[in-house]
């Protein structure tokens, strides 16, 4: 009988309560997530705020679910650049070969010997901070780890049977790579895309907790994390549902990566 899949489906569970979390967030909050109550300044967590209140007294919890909202949005936008862009340049590299594929991946080593979150702040500081600066510089650094993982499967298929089949019967190499090759990659995207949407999670909320990301009033985890430090003793709840779902977002994806991996065993 064959093992379920805890982590997976753990993770999975996890992941999409705070997707399902950040959606609504997008629609509907409690609370205007920049509505001001000087009568409740850094309230406790109470029935009418199960978060308690900053000290603007604007509800924590609605602006945890609108500040999801906004690291999903630039997670997912750079996932998708990052895997989008790296399949073509891993597949074609991987395929073809030759002095183009040495080139490139010469080009990937270089950049993946960088720490992605070191060269996305240096983008940041020469352009402007903010959500879509996050994405494309997130997006361009995520390329090359995608790029690298579909071309070792690319290569380890292009001399199998179902490939050389396909060759026999006629089968253009663009149909080959993407219709026949690809699809053997998948699990090994999906858990590359998973530990993507981590290091995205981290990477924005690490810059907006820094200043350089998602810029106010708009509200952002990382964000409130900064805010609330000058009130850790006095607020301590201020720091706890940002924090808390930072937490739970990234062990979510994690547990969802290791259940994928545990797949392709």
């Amino acid at each position: 009988m064959k093992r379920k899949n805890y982590n997976l489906m753990i993770g999975g569970a996890i992941t999409l309560f705070f997707l399902a979390v950040a959606l609504i967030g997008q629609f509907w909050t409690p609370y205007g997530t920049t509505t001001m109550d000087s009568m409740a300044v850094n309230l406790a967590p109470c029935a009418a705020h199960p978060l308690g209140t900053d000290n603007f007294g604007r509800d924590i919890l609605s602006r945890v679910m609108a500040g999801s909202g906004s690291t999903f949005f630039v997670a997912v936008c750079t996932v998708l650049i990052g895997c989008v862009f790296g399949t073509i340049v891993g597949a074609l590299t991987g395929y073809f070969g030759g002095f183009f594929d040495n080139l490139i991946m010469r080009f990937n080593d270089i950049l993946l010997s960088f720490p992605s979150i070191l060269l996305a702040l240096i983008f940041i500081s020469l352009t402007k901070p903010g959500s879509y600066n996050i994405i494309l510089a997130l997006g361009i650094l995520f390329i090359p780890s995608f790029a690298r993982i579909v071309r070792s499967e690319v290569i380890r298929c292009r001399e199998l049977d179902f490939v050389k089949s396909a060759r026999i019967l006629g089968a253009g190499h663009i149909r080959i790579i993407f219709a026949h090759i690809l699809p053997n990659a998948a699990v090994s995207l999906l858990t590359a895309a998973a530990i993507g949407f981590n290091n995205a999670v981290l990477a924005e909320a690490s810059m907006s907790y820094l200043g350089l990301g998602i810029q106010p009033p708009e509200p952002s985890l990382g964000r409130m994390l900064y805010e609330a430090q000058s009130y850790l003793f006095n607020a301590p709840w201020y720091a706890i549902g940002p924090g808390v779902t930072i937490i739970l977002i990234i062990l979510g994806f994690s547990m969802v990566s290791e259940g994928l991996r545990s797949m392709q065993q």
